[in-house]
């Protein structure tokens, strides 16, 4: 689209307006000045106001001072048509007769001449022939000023009259716009039917991905409870908006923004208010994932173990599965790899849920808007490949994005397409990574995804770094990442830091490179997600030892491999052990170099090579005696 901005009329063109209006009717121009002065250059209230000085013969002293005031004169000058109009408006912005004749106890012959004169005045226009014809209101203040001046009781009786109207001659509107009836019944005071049509509205939407459209109806419909008495059953249906809301709010605002996290904070308080009913258990799921994704940790392992053991106790499966995911989520990115790999395994054992039950796994995905089966594939490729199985968690990497693309799911698209690209960089595969981060940043855009456009902006930032485009490729690598943690999400931030000191590391400014990687180790220090503390370490250290200060270099080196040990990391412990290995080497310690890689490298399963492998094999034939 190209955004036109259209300026206030001035002096010249509304005096010109004015006598296109008036047509051949000469208005003083003392008038006209009041007219051009008043309607400070906006042309409905132009029109508006010089039809009601010429419908009126108003005095000068007579003219309305506001455009909803000229709109009101007029309507009230159509005295013997205003209640149809009236009805109109309460019925919505585009009406049909059929409707509108469906509401109305005028006779046909009356009813027929009021919409004549109507559009005869251009308040409304017609379409088609009468019998189907479709009535729009000029402008929707028109529309405003005629359902504003019905009386409370009259307004509330008559959306009454159209919602029961509807629910006759349109019934099947009730499922396609389930929200129409929900702003009838609103209106008429019916508070419960208007919970129930905006609670459908809201689900419908999120069915289709519209997760702004959910968010706003699932709101509107906790707006509606507000006016029903505060027991038990109102309790329960407030635990379910908001638990959708949440979820909703999880895509349109990200999952870690401060919407989301208070429609969670409710919605898990709600849940031990009502002793923790089962079909709402992803409610401490989603807050467990809230502060995941704020990089509060402790809060998240906390509400996974209650989440578990509360789900033990039950045996409730779907507890169960999702207990596991988010632990195994968690744990992985405090750097438990093993202890994160068991918790994702569980999720894909039969003994939990069979992965091919589909009424089981058709319920987690409409309560979580995602797919547990396929999310922890997903982290439990990143997993595997730490842990120094990369065959393994290729597989699984492309068994997720297949799944996705088959399911044609835009959510569950997004979110694999996010994991898997991170696992693409893990690897050091960068062939597919420019052609995924685009449709991650398609995806993201087109369903309103701030959190995912943001990191899809930061992989084609680095696609663009590793393809030449150096100063492109950093400055989309900065505003993806304050995208990003604009949402409110500091999870993987030190990893988006360090591609962004990789990209100024390759257009030779080491020093910001350096600073930045102290900023990432901050974050490490002060959120503890430490699944990427080895690699910053040893990319710090390789930046040092640049600069000549090979002492340090190797302390980061060892620091590196001392946390890839403790982390049972495979992958990051030969990368360290490779590193720390090179520099002996150049310091003529080549007995000790190999003595030090040799074991690692010997680890991993041959017949799978990656560029970490391939590295380590070139070093260490040129470290043979």
């Amino acid at each position: 689209m190209t955004i036109l901005t259209l300026n206030r009329l001035d002096r010249r063109d509304r005096s010109a307006l004015v006598a296109q209006i008036a047509g051949g009717k000469a208005l003083p121009d003392e008038v006209v000045d009041q007219i051009v002065d008043r309607t400070d250059g906006v042309p409905l209230f132009i029109e508006e106001l010089t039809k009601s000085v010429l419908e009126s013969g108003a005095a000068l002293v007579g003219i309305p001072t506001t455009l909803h005031d000229s709109l009101m004169a007029r309507l009230d000058r159509l005295a013997s048509v205003r209640l149809v109009a009236q009805i109109g408006a309460a019925i919505g912005r585009q009406f049909s007769y059929v409707l509108l004749r469906a509401v109305s106890d005028l006779p046909e012959d009356d009813l027929q001449a009021s919409l004549a004169r109507l559009v005869a005045s251009e308040l409304m226009f017609q379409r088609g022939t009468l019998s189907e014809a479709l009535y729009t209101f000029k402008h929707a203040l028109v529309q405003d000023a005629a359902h504003g001046s019905l009386l409370r009781s009259t307004r509330q009786q008559l959306h009454a009259q159209i919602a029961k109207a509807l629910e006759a001659h349109s019934p099947d509107l009730m499922d396609i716009q389930p929200e129409l009836f929900a702003q009838h019944y609103a209106e008429a005071g019916l508070v419960e039917k208007s919970v129930a049509y905006w609670g459908k509205a809201g689900h419908r939407s999120a069915a289709r991905s519209a997760m702004a459209e959910a968010a706003a109806q699932f709101q509107k419909a906790l707006d509606q409870l507000k006016f029903l008495p505060d027991d038990v059953a109102r309790q329960r249906q407030e635990l379910e908006f908001r638990s959708s809301l949440g979820v909703a709010l999880r895509f349109a605002k990200g999952l870690a923004s401060p919407e989301t996290g208070r429609a969670l904070a409710r919605a898990r308080e709600l849940w031990a208010q009502l002793d923790s009913p089962s079909e709402f258990v992803q409610v401490p799921y989603w807050h467990s994932l809230h502060h995941q994704n704020r990089g509060e940790f402790d809060l998240a392992q906390r509400l996974d173990e209650d989440l578990l053991r509360l789900s033990r106790q039950r045996n409730d499966p779907a507890g169960l599965i999702l207990g596991h995911m988010s632990a195994g989520r968690t744990l992985w990115l405090t750097g438990m790899f093993a202890l994160s790999r068991s918790h994702l395994e569980e999720v894909l054992a039969e003994e939990v849920l069979a992965p091919d039950d589909p009424v089981s796994h058709r319920w987690l995905a409409d309560q979580t808007g995602t797919h547990p089966h396929a999310i922890a594939q997903a982290y439990l490729g990143n997993a595997l490949f730490c842990l120094g199985l990369p065959d393994q968690a290729l597989a699984h990497s492309n068994a997720v994005i297949a799944e996705a693309r088959r399911l044609e799911n835009p959510t569950l698209l997004a979110s694999s397409l996010s994991i898997g690209i991170r696992f693409l960089l893990l690897i050091g595969n960068l062939g597919a990574l420019d052609e995924w981060a685009g449709q991650l940043i398609a995806v993201a855009t087109d369903q309103g995804f701030p959190h995912w456009r943001g990191e899809g902006t930061v992989y084609r930032g680095w696609a663009k770094v590793k393809n030449g485009e150096v100063a492109e490729g950093i400055s989309l690598l900065r505003s993806g990442t304050r995208a990003y943690r604009a949402t409110g999400a500091e999870t993987f931030m030190p990893h988006y830091i360090a591609l962004l000191a990789g990209a100024c590391e390759i257009a030779g400014q080491i020093e910001e490179a350096l600073t930045l990687l102290d900023d990432a180790l901050q974050v490490v220090k002060g959120t503890g997600e430490r699944w990427f503390a080895a690699e910053l370490n040893r990319h710090k250290g390789q930046l040092l030892l640049r600069q000549g200060h090979s002492e340090v270099a190797e302390e980061l080196y060892s620091k590196a491999l001392s946390i890839a040990v403790e982390q049972e990391a495979k992958l990051w412990e030969l990368r360290a052990a490779a590193s720390l290995a090179r520099l002996r080497r150049d310091q003529g310690r080549r007995a000790e170099a190999r003595e030090l890689l040799a074991p690692v490298y010997g680890w991993f399963t041959e017949g799978f090579d990656t560029p970490d492998l391939k590295e380590a094999r070139v070093l260490l034939e040129a470290l043979n005696p």
